[in-house]
């Protein structure tokens, strides 16, 4: 039974000016193996839009974490903002899991922005139209799920990667920049998600006029001489008031 090694990488940074992202990421370890990935984005930006995305990602990590399938968890995560907020806000939502009893990448889509997902046949990008929770009655995700193979990576984003640099006259390609990360530079999640910032920074001209969040989720065959430790790494730059 081959042995497969999943790493994940996390990259995100406030609107320019803004102390604190509206965007929020959570990570679950579901009951039956595996984990799930939430990743949501409250309307505007700020303090308000943290507030939003909040309530969405502890609904949703809520439910995960008592075994409630993703597509039921986005759809009570859209009646649980609706219903508090009168249906006058929204949020985008995005969870990815990895599903060890049915050993399959499940991605659940609440976005207009696109998934991408790279394969050993090619890339594959998960683009329909997809309605954010909070505000429409009939609000539901869209839903795909892939196996759990090597040679996978997925990428998910919220919209301030997508719309990096317009401002200036300066779109992101997206998709090819991910294509040359995976295809020809074979980089790894972390240098991935790094690399998808760093270059959306830099189309703001180093001043990000939204908030920007991206995921990099990557399957590959463990090494013969790996452990069976699990890790998890997370940097966080903090700002205080006082003197240190």
């Amino acid at each position: 039974m081959p042995e497969l090694e999943v790493q994940v990488a996390a990259a995100k940074i406030a609107k320019y000016a803004t102390d604190e992202s509206g965007d929020t990421l959570e990570v679950i370890e579901r009951p039956r193996g595996g984990f799930s990935l939430v990743l949501a984005d409250g309307q505007r930006s700020g303090r308000a839009a943290k507030a939003i995305s909040n309530i969405v990602a502890r609904k949703a990590v809520a439910l995960l974490a008592e075994g409630v399938r993703d597509g039921a968890v986005a759809r009570a995560a859209h009646d649980y903002l609706s219903a508090i907020r009168g249906g006058k806000v929204s949020a985008t939502l995005n969870i990815l899991s990895l599903d060890l009893v049915t050993e399959t990448i499940v991605i659940s889509r609440n976005s207009h922005c696109p998934t991408i997902v790279a394969r050993s046949d090619g890339f594959l990008v998960l683009d329909e139209p997809s309605q954010p929770v909070g505000i429409h009655t009939w609000t539901k995700p869209l839903i795909a799920e892939l196996p759990l193979l090597p040679d996978t990576y997925v990428v998910l984003y919220t919209d301030g990667l997508m719309h990096a640099g317009r401002r200036h006259g300066e779109g992101l390609d997206v998709l090819g920049l991910v294509q040359t990360l995976i295809g020809r530079e074979k980089g790894t999640a972390s240098t991935i998600a790094d690399a998808l910032l760093a270059r959306a920074v830099a189309c703001d001209q180093g001043r990000p006029d939204d908030d920007i969040s991206v995921v990099v989720v990557s399957v590959s065959l463990a090494p013969p001489d790996g452990d069976a430790v699990r890790r998890l790494r997370v940097d966080f730059p903090v700002r205080v008031r006082r003197a240190i």
